[in-house]
């Protein structure tokens, strides 16, 4: 008896969980490979950088989703390299073989060729990101309580937004809701609430793949927030200091990164062996999500350029899924000899979060916002979490915000920490411009304390005494 043809996929994000649960019957032996253990749920990735949820409550173990799925085996692994020739996927020192491929490892941070701005404008694609942001933010407001007494901290308290996507006015609503809600009575020597949060967008308007109705919506109400929105504009400096633009400099410690993303390195490693990719480097799809060359080779998702309707899908997770489920489908029928069909995107709408009770989205040609929007979101985000635990404990959370305004993770750790942040670096210096005027060795009282220095096993937040 021959054994199962064997589907490897590469990729436990949205498109490669669809693909590999769709294929549950299909007498085919899996291979789900990913360099974590866990599925990630990064629409609400925004939510732990800005402490509102907890990262467990979005992230859920991969062998746990597919503990009752025997035909499928899961690795922990780095995909090194992929041979089409040769039908071999690498991993390190280790190589398979494989029937069917399919490609599904998403995208990156694209800093347009500046990679010297990565130090200082912090992205969000994974956990260890949104813990960075995290840190930056709760550490800005928390130097800045320090240093009030002693020197202007305006620049502490501006934060600067790149990119008018969906992260970025999801990130700029929550930002606004933190500083004028959650941390609005914390603090004694500044006031939360004049914190100065700038939108900066290249394109005419805010969500671009929006309808335009929804856009406008959404820059109003991140304007009644306080939200400072400057579209048309464009980035062309980012140092610890701030960001340049045009003529402007906007002094910022805390800047964020949402204005563009690159497919994995993987596409790369396919380019050069001939597969076609467009402009931005993503790997061009015929009309059944396979390769061009390669009928047997799949890719979805981020990574992955669909033309429909003349007009490449966007990099949505409703998109990456609908185009897991079709290719475990595809190659079902492949094996079992059934008619092939060509993919075909379904939009069912989008939504974009602002705030407390508010969001805005479309149905088709119909937009609607506010409360009715936003408990559409609600509801959305919570089905599609993975595992009953996750979906009540973020329920709980959300409803602890809703009315008691607080956040439930607030707390500052090293998670994710590499090397000193933006606010730390700033710590130093004014620390050391402080003991320099003082002409005295010991600053008078001022001290930095980090985590390195810390005796008792604690995490300690860098402090003035």
């Amino acid at each position: 008896m021959n054994p199962p043809p064997h589907v490897v996929i590469i990729g436990a994000g949205f498109g490669g969980l669809e693909a590999a649960k769709r294929m549950h019957e299909a007498p085919v032996k899996i291979t789900l490979i990913d360099r974590t253990n866990h599925h990630l749920f990064q629409p609400l990735l925004y939510q732990v950088a800005m402490a509102s949820i907890s990262s467990t409550e979005i992230a859920y173990p991969i062998r746990s989703i597919f503990q009752n799925q025997e035909n499928i085996t899961v690795l922990m692994a780095d995909v090194t390299g992929v041979n089409l020739e040769k039908r071999i996927v690498s991993m390190g020192d280790r190589e398979i073989e494989y029937d069917y491929l399919i490609v599904a490892t998403g995208s990156q941070n694209s800093y347009f060729g500046h990679a010297e701005w990565t130090k200082h404008a912090l992205g969000l694609k994974t956990l260890q990101d949104a813990f960075m942001i995290r840190r930056q933010i709760l550490l800005a407001f928390e130097t800045a309580e320090k240093l009030a007494p002693i020197q202007p901290v305006d620049d502490l308290l501006t934060f600067v937004i790149i990119g008018g996507g969906p992260t970025g006015v999801e990130l700029a609503g929550s930002l606004a809701e933190l500083s004028r809600r959650a941390l609005s009575k914390d603090f004694r020597n500044i006031r939360p609430s004049s914190a100065k949060i700038i939108m900066i967008e290249g394109a005419p308007r805010i969500l671009p793949p929006f309808p335009e109705e929804v856009s406008r919506l959404a820059e109003e109400k991140l304007r009644s927030f306080g939200v400072e929105v400057l579209t048309n504009t464009f980035v062309t400096d980012i140092n610890e200091h701030g960001v340049q633009i045009g003529d402007r400099f906007i002094p910022a410690i805390t800047k964020l990164w949402c204005a563009g993303v690159a497919p994995s390195p993987l596409s790369r490693v396919l380019g050069e062996q001939g597969v076609r990719l467009d402009k931005g480097g993503r790997i061009v799809l015929q009309k059944d999500l396979s390769i061009e060359g390669h009928p047997n080779v799949f890719a979805i998702g981020d990574i992955a350029s669909y033309i429909q309707d003349g007009k490449p899908l966007p990099g949505l997770a409703p998109v990456a899924m609908q185009q897991g489920q079709f290719v475990g489908e595809t190659i079902e029928n492949q094996i079992t000899g059934k008619d092939l069909k060509e993919f075909r995107y379904i939009d069912r709408g989008t939504l974009a979060t602002i705030g407390r009770s508010s969001a805005v989205g479309n149905i088709g040609k119909t937009v609607f916002s506010g409360l009715l929007a936003w408990l559409a979101w609600l509801f959305i985000h919570v089905m599609n979490l993975v595992g009953f635990r996750n979906r009540m404990v973020v329920m709980l959370d959300w409803m602890w915000s809703y009315v008691t305004f607080q956040r439930g993770a607030r707390l500052i750790s090293d998670r994710g920490h590499h090397g000193a942040i933006d606010v730390e670096l700033y710590l130093q210096e004014a620390i050391s411009k402080h003991k320099q005027a003082l002409g005295s060795s010991d600053g008078s009282g001022l001290e930095l304390v980090s985590e390195e220095q810390s005796d008792d096993g604690k995490v300690s937040v860098p402090s003035i005494e």
